[in-house]
Protein backbone atom coordinates (compact mmCIF):
# COMPACT_ATOMS: atom_id res chain seq x y z
CA UNK A 1 0.00 0.00 0.00
CA UNK A 2 1.07 3.31 -0.71
CA UNK A 3 1.15 6.27 1.48
CA UNK A 4 -1.53 8.02 -0.47
CA UNK A 5 -3.99 5.25 0.14
CA UNK A 6 -3.10 5.10 3.78
CA UNK A 7 -3.75 8.75 4.24
CA UNK A 8 -7.16 8.54 2.69
CA UNK A 9 -8.35 5.77 4.86
CA UNK A 10 -9.85 6.76 8.07
CA UNK A 11 -10.15 4.45 10.95
CA UNK A 12 -13.65 3.36 11.56
CA UNK A 13 -15.18 3.62 14.93
CA UNK A 14 -18.42 2.17 16.03
CA UNK A 15 -20.81 4.97 16.80
CA UNK A 16 -24.10 4.35 18.33
CA UNK A 17 -26.89 5.60 16.21
CA UNK A 18 -28.56 8.65 17.45
CA UNK A 19 -32.19 8.40 17.47
CA UNK A 20 -34.04 11.43 16.47
CA UNK A 21 -37.06 12.31 18.45
CA UNK A 22 -39.43 13.72 16.02
CA UNK A 23 -42.96 14.16 16.99
CA UNK A 24 -45.92 16.05 15.73
CA UNK A 25 -46.40 19.56 16.97
CA UNK A 26 -49.12 19.74 19.45
CA UNK A 27 -51.74 22.33 19.29
CA UNK A 28 -50.62 25.43 21.27
CA UNK A 29 -52.47 26.27 24.41
CA UNK A 30 -55.06 28.95 24.12
CA UNK A 31 -53.77 32.34 25.12
CA UNK A 32 -55.84 34.15 27.62
CA UNK A 33 -57.22 37.47 26.60
CA UNK A 34 -55.73 40.43 28.46
CA UNK A 35 -58.03 41.68 31.08
CA UNK A 36 -59.55 45.08 30.49
CA UNK A 37 -59.21 46.11 34.14
CA UNK A 38 -55.41 45.91 34.04
CA UNK A 39 -55.29 48.11 30.95
CA UNK A 40 -57.59 50.68 32.53
CA UNK A 41 -55.51 50.78 35.72
CA UNK A 42 -52.29 51.22 33.73
CA UNK A 43 -53.73 54.03 31.61
CA UNK A 44 -55.26 55.75 34.65
CA UNK A 45 -51.91 55.60 36.46
CA UNK A 46 -50.10 57.13 33.49
CA UNK A 47 -52.74 59.89 33.25
CA UNK A 48 -52.46 60.55 36.98
CA UNK A 49 -48.67 60.87 36.79
CA UNK A 50 -48.95 63.24 33.81
CA UNK A 51 -51.55 65.36 35.63
CA UNK A 52 -49.38 65.58 38.74
CA UNK A 53 -46.41 66.64 36.62
CA UNK A 54 -48.46 69.39 34.95
CA UNK A 55 -49.80 70.60 38.32
CA UNK A 56 -46.29 70.78 39.79
CA UNK A 57 -45.03 72.69 36.76
CA UNK A 58 -47.86 75.22 37.01
CA UNK A 59 -47.33 75.66 40.77
CA UNK A 60 -43.59 76.18 40.31
CA UNK A 61 -44.18 78.73 37.56
CA UNK A 62 -46.73 80.59 39.68
CA UNK A 63 -44.32 80.63 42.63
CA UNK A 64 -41.55 82.06 40.47
CA UNK A 65 -43.84 84.91 39.39
CA UNK A 66 -44.75 85.54 43.03
CA UNK A 67 -41.07 85.61 44.04
CA UNK A 68 -40.30 88.09 41.25
CA UNK A 69 -43.20 90.30 42.35
CA UNK A 70 -42.13 90.23 46.00
CA UNK A 71 -38.50 90.98 45.16
CA UNK A 72 -39.62 94.01 43.10
CA UNK A 73 -41.80 95.17 46.00
CA UNK A 74 -38.85 94.70 48.38
CA UNK A 75 -36.65 96.78 46.08
CA UNK A 76 -39.24 99.59 45.97
CA UNK A 77 -39.63 99.56 49.75
CA UNK A 78 -35.85 99.75 50.13
CA UNK A 79 -35.78 102.79 47.84
CA UNK A 80 -38.58 104.41 49.86
CA UNK A 81 -36.72 103.73 53.12
CA UNK A 82 -33.54 105.28 51.71
CA UNK A 83 -35.49 108.34 50.51
CA UNK A 84 -37.13 108.69 53.93
CA UNK A 85 -33.71 108.41 55.63
CA UNK A 86 -32.35 111.17 53.36
CA UNK A 87 -35.35 113.38 54.14
CA UNK A 88 -34.82 112.76 57.85
CA UNK A 89 -31.13 113.65 57.54
CA UNK A 90 -32.05 116.90 55.81
CA UNK A 91 -34.77 117.85 58.28
CA UNK A 92 -32.56 117.06 61.28
CA UNK A 93 -29.57 119.00 59.91
CA UNK A 94 -28.42 121.95 62.05
CA UNK A 95 -29.30 124.49 59.36
CA UNK A 96 -32.85 123.15 59.03
CA UNK A 97 -33.30 123.02 62.80
CA UNK A 98 -32.05 126.62 63.12
CA UNK A 99 -34.48 127.79 60.43
CA UNK A 100 -37.40 126.04 62.14
CA UNK A 101 -36.35 127.43 65.52
CA UNK A 102 -36.29 130.98 64.14
CA UNK A 103 -39.79 130.43 62.65
CA UNK A 104 -40.98 129.46 66.13
CA UNK A 105 -39.46 132.62 67.60
CA UNK A 106 -36.49 131.04 69.34
CA UNK A 107 -33.38 133.21 69.54
CA UNK A 108 -29.73 132.45 70.01
CA UNK A 109 -28.82 132.94 73.62
CA UNK A 110 -25.88 134.97 74.76
CA UNK A 111 -23.24 133.41 76.91
CA UNK A 112 -23.88 130.13 78.64
CA UNK A 113 -25.26 130.06 82.16
CA UNK A 114 -24.88 127.21 84.62
CA UNK A 115 -26.82 126.27 87.70
CA UNK A 116 -24.77 125.32 90.73
CA UNK A 117 -26.68 122.53 92.47
CA UNK A 118 -25.14 122.93 95.89
CA UNK A 119 -26.65 126.33 96.61
CA UNK A 120 -28.87 126.96 93.55
CA UNK A 121 -26.77 129.86 92.32
CA UNK A 122 -26.45 130.83 88.66
CA UNK A 123 -22.97 131.07 87.22
CA UNK A 124 -22.63 133.28 84.15
CA UNK A 125 -24.94 135.91 82.72
CA UNK A 126 -28.26 135.31 84.44
CA UNK A 127 -30.53 137.19 82.13
CA UNK A 128 -33.05 136.47 79.44
CA UNK A 129 -31.98 136.07 75.85
CA UNK A 130 -32.27 139.16 73.67
CA UNK A 131 -35.54 139.76 71.84
CA UNK A 132 -34.14 139.39 68.34
CA UNK A 133 -31.60 136.86 67.21
CA UNK A 134 -28.30 138.00 65.80
CA UNK A 135 -28.12 135.03 63.42
CA UNK A 136 -30.48 134.55 60.48
CA UNK A 137 -30.13 130.93 59.32
CA UNK A 138 -32.00 131.57 56.07
CA UNK A 139 -30.16 134.76 55.17
CA UNK A 140 -28.31 135.57 51.99
CA UNK A 141 -24.90 134.49 53.25
CA UNK A 142 -26.13 131.09 54.41
CA UNK A 143 -24.52 128.08 52.81
CA UNK A 144 -27.24 126.21 50.88
CA UNK A 145 -28.09 122.78 52.19
CA UNK A 146 -28.60 120.26 49.38
CA UNK A 147 -30.42 117.87 51.71
CA UNK A 148 -33.27 120.31 52.43
CA UNK A 149 -33.50 122.00 49.02
CA UNK A 150 -36.38 119.83 47.77
CA UNK A 151 -37.78 118.80 51.14
CA UNK A 152 -41.26 120.13 51.89
CA UNK A 153 -41.60 121.94 55.20
CA UNK A 154 -42.94 119.91 58.12
CA UNK A 155 -46.64 120.26 58.89
CA UNK A 156 -47.70 123.13 61.12
CA UNK A 157 -49.80 121.03 63.49
CA UNK A 158 -49.08 117.71 65.12
CA UNK A 159 -51.76 115.36 63.74
CA UNK A 160 -50.35 112.32 65.55
CA UNK A 161 -51.21 113.29 69.09
CA UNK A 162 -51.76 116.06 71.51
CA UNK A 163 -48.75 118.19 72.17
CA UNK A 164 -48.07 120.31 75.21
CA UNK A 165 -50.12 123.47 75.10
CA UNK A 166 -48.04 126.57 75.80
CA UNK A 167 -48.97 128.44 78.93
CA UNK A 168 -50.10 131.99 78.55
CA UNK A 169 -47.30 134.26 79.70
CA UNK A 170 -47.06 137.93 80.20
CA UNK A 171 -45.85 139.84 77.21
CA UNK A 172 -42.13 140.35 77.46
CA UNK A 173 -40.98 143.93 77.34
CA UNK A 174 -39.66 144.93 73.95
CA UNK A 175 -35.92 145.33 74.05
CA UNK A 176 -33.94 147.02 71.36
CA UNK A 177 -32.54 144.57 68.84
CA UNK A 178 -28.85 143.90 68.92
CA UNK A 179 -27.04 144.74 65.73
CA UNK A 180 -26.65 141.65 63.54
CA UNK A 181 -23.15 140.31 63.42
CA UNK A 182 -23.66 138.10 60.40
CA UNK A 183 -26.50 136.80 58.31
CA UNK A 184 -26.57 133.02 58.48
CA UNK A 185 -23.41 131.03 58.53
CA UNK A 186 -20.43 133.28 57.88
CA UNK A 187 -18.85 132.62 54.51
CA UNK A 188 -15.80 134.21 53.00
CA UNK A 189 -16.39 136.84 50.36
CA UNK A 190 -14.30 136.21 47.26
CA UNK A 191 -13.66 139.18 44.98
Amino acid sequence: MSLAENALRQPEFDEPERSRHLRAVERPARRRRPRLAYAIVALAGAALIAGAQIALTIATTQDSFEVAKLSQQNKQLTWQAQAAAQDLDGISSPQSLAAEASKLGLVVGGSASYLRLSDGGVIGAAGPAPWASTVNPTGGNAVPNALVRDTPPPPESNPGGAGVEPKAQEAAPVQPAAPPTAEGLPTPTIR
